[in-house]
């Protein structure tokens, strides 16, 4: 196992060993859940590219019906372009813009609202009023669809940053973060374990000295009283005959005929 694939500066220690455990079980609980978020960004994606998708299509045929409207209110009512501008006094469309929240991440989202103003309304009284109103209808209808579309476009692009950022993560964690923690966590249990069969060895080699000196005091300790016994053997002897014990003569001693 090289130093790279466990976590730097680990003192190999039962400490040590509890809080990467703990630790090795946040990596996974937040692994889980940055799945689950990224599962749940992926389908709001998806979703979102097919409403992009549908609206694209649909903005065309609005956008013909808005030009063929137009042409139809210049052709019934002339150019009302400057009676136009003269009447707009406030804006009777606005963009406000909202946050829509997709599993902690918060999307930009953009609502039209109309106002409703009736400063236009008799416009084309004389002549093509009809179409001026239908022509105004459908521009409100294609603006809704590009709002709509601006909408889904830049929540598709706040997603697919936050997709790729949170599947990075996610790799991140799962082939780096908890390989380094098991590997690291299993250098240690390698470690305490080397541990124990030397402390074992050692206690091992603790016992069988103090068992050979238990054995060499018990030898000492036997001795011992072997003697005493040899010399209640001899006091007791020597009250049976009546006297201490002499030692034999020494019948050479005096030869003087014998030199050693």
């Amino acid at each position: 196992m090289s130093g790279q694939d466990v976590l730097p500066n680990t003192l190999p220690t039962r400490m040590t060993l509890q809080r990467l455990q703990v630790r090795l079980g946040a990596a996974q609980k937040g692994h889980r859940l940055l799945k689950k978020k990224a599962d749940a960004l992926t389908v709001r994606f998806r979703q979102i590219t097919k409403d992009i998708y549908d609206t694209k299509m649909e903005m065309g045929n609005v956008l013909k019906r808005t030009a063929l409207a137009m042409a139809e209110t210049r052709y019934a009512a002339g150019d009302i372009s400057q009676v136009i501008q003269q009447k707009v006094s406030q804006p009777s469309a606005l963009v406000r813009g909202g946050i829509d929240n997709i599993a902690g991440v918060h999307l930009p989202v953009f609502n039209l609202e109309c106002s409703g103003s009736t400063s236009m309304q008799l416009t084309g009284l004389s002549a093509g009023g009809s179409k001026i109103e239908k022509c105004a209808q459908t521009h409100r209808s294609a603006l809704d669809t590009i709002v709509k579309l601006a909408s889904l476009q830049t929540s598709f692009l706040k997603l697919d940053e936050v997709i790729k950022l949170t599947n990075r993560r996610v790799n991140a964690i799962e082939n780096v973060v908890i390989p380094k923690i098991k590997n690291t966590i299993q250098m240690i249990k390698d470690h305490l374990d080397e541990e124990e069969r030397e402390e074992f060895t050692r206690m091992k080699k603790i016992v069988e000295k103090k068992k050979k000196r238990i054995e060499m005091e018990k030898a000492a300790l036997e001795a011992r009283r072997e003697m005493r016994r040899l010399e209640d053997d001899i006091d007791t002897l020597a009250l049976m005959t009546g006297g201490p014990l002499e030692e034999p003569a020494d019948l050479i001693g005096g030869d003087d005929d014998i030199v050693f």
